[in-house]
């Protein structure tokens, strides 16, 4: 007899997602009732729902990204904007997207690393790369795309 495959989550890296993001993913999380879980080194408030909860842990580097990573299963959603924890999301099988709604792939992630890696090589020579741009409600409508999208993958 096989074992029933347990049903995908959805991982949010929450320290630096956006309010607006997590509204989307909310409702998400009621509306196709998945277990949505953020994940930050804060307390977090969220809605009272049997969906969602929250995740506290110490703080430090990669305290999050470690414990979304040793909970995440094969087809969970990450949704993050921290590029090396896309890339350990994918090497688990699992589906990375971005808040701006670009999703992380194996032919994309290598790419992205080595951009992040020449940007923070620059800011430690000193040099001012600026931050990231503005967050625009075509980011939130891309992003609330590629949801509904996998969401979708997960009705099949």
């Amino acid at each position: 007899m096989e074992l029933p495959t347990p049903a995908p989550r959805i991982w949010v890296d929450a320290d630096a997602c956006p309010a607006v993001i997590k509204e989307i993913l909310f409702r998400a999380a009621e509306r196709a009732r998945i277990e949505t879980v953020l994940v930050a080194n804060q307390w977090l408030r969220t809605p009272p729902s049997r969906f969602i909860r929250s995740l506290q842990v110490a703080g430090g580097p990669d305290v999050a990204d470690d414990a979304i990573v040793e909970r995440l299963a094969a087809g969970d959603l990450v949704v993050t904007q921290d590029i090396p924890l896309a890339a350990r999301a994918l090497e688990k099988n699992a589906v990375a997207l971005n808040p701006r709604g670009e999703l992380y792939t194996a032919n994309t992630i290598a790419e992205r690393l080595s951009v992040r890696n020449f940007m923070e090589e620059l800011r430690g020579a000193g040099v001012q790369t600026g931050g990231p741009a503005t967050f625009h409600p075509r980011d939130r409508q891309a992003f609330a795309a590629q949801l509904d999208r996998w969401l979708a993958q997960q009705n099949h």
